[in-house]
């Protein structure tokens, strides 16, 4: 059983959890990021430069791929979009050339984020993980990741993706952004509000990527979401339900999320109405399949 985990983009809202639970479970972990710290699990890289410490895959079993921009965060300008891309091609480059440069090295899994983006806006059709890449920058940015990802074939390495969608967590991620409008006002969907997406619980993302070291069956891509995906206006309701606010009536259209958002209102609106039947079938349980249950979890204080 893989001991040593490299994790790359540690500090990460899905990276920061995951460490910890993977520490808790006894393993050991590097990390690789841009500053140098005092802990001396963690080692430096620059992906823009193609620099790394190489020493980072010492004993390691397993990497897990996290690294790379945040995607809704910036205006998409022609620049902000080559970085997006190239945080998540070029880390995954350097990685592999790392791993070539140490013929000695034991690694054996190289799990790696994607996104449910990979589909493109698909409306209604049930997307399962043999679905085709879609149209549009998000669908684009997947899968010249993917394909990335996938050149570690060539090194013998057991390849695994797990194609995200929306992370719930009280630590950054969509959450507070989707609910800081409900907590301010009130509640509106986006857009026509049908547009399904896909949610998953932190606590399942990260035994996710944990039965993906440990469960040498699970190769390739993965729908890495709760098996009940929602609707944008049901998420919208469950979340003001949750923070006992009133839900409008009205929605917000797309010309105004167009102002506000230009060219990333494709992720807000962007419709996946993705399968979890996959992940299932390769045996993992889910500790929240019904979106008010994760909800409830997320916004219950901790005694």
């Amino acid at each position: 059983m893989a001991k040593k985990i490299l994790i790359t983009g540690a500090t990460g809202l899905v990276g920061t959890e995951l460490k910890k639970h993977l520490i808790s479970k006894g393993y050991e972990v590097n990390t690789l990021s841009r500053k140098k710290d005092n802990n001396p699990n963690n080692f430096v890289w620059d992906v823009y430069k193609g620099t790394i410490d190489a020493d980072c895959l010492n004993g390691v079993d397993a990497i897990i791929h996290l690294a790379g921009e945040p995607v809704a965060d910036k205006k998409w300008t022609d620049e902000r979009k080559k970085q997006i891309i190239d945080s998540r091609v070029k880390s995954t480059e350097l990685l592999f050339k790392t791993i070539k440069s140490k013929p000695d090295n034991q690694l054996k899994s190289f799990i790696s984020a994607s996104a449910v983006g990979f589909y493109g806006d698909c409306g209604d059709e049930i997307l399962t993980e043999e679905s085709p890449n879609g149209y549009g920058f998000l669908a684009e940015c997947c899968k010249l990741w993917e394909d990335a990802v996938d050149q570690g074939k060539k090194l013998s390495l057991r390849i695994v993706k797990l194609r995200t969608g929306i992370v719930l967590s009280n630590h950054g991620g969509a959450l507070p952004q989707l609910d800081k409008p409900v907590k301010l006002f009130a509640a509106a969907a986006l857009g026509t509000g049908k547009q399904w997406t896909p949610w998953l619980h932190i606590d399942d993302m990260v035994e996710m990527y944990i039965e993906a070291i440990e469960n040498l069956k699970m190769e390739n891509c993965y729908n890495a979401c709760a098996p009940f995906p929602v609707t944008n206006k049901a998420l919208t309701k469950a979340i003001a339900k949750q923070l006992h606010r009133p839900v409008w009536p009205i929605k917000v259209p797309k010309k105004v999320l167009e102002l506000l958002l230009g060219e990333r209102v494709e992720a807000v609106l962007m419709s996946n109405n993705t399968s979890a039947q996959k992940i299932l079938n390769a045996g993992f349980k889910f500790k929240f399949t019904h979106l008010e249950d994760a909800l409830k979890d997320l916004y219950t204080p901790s005694p």
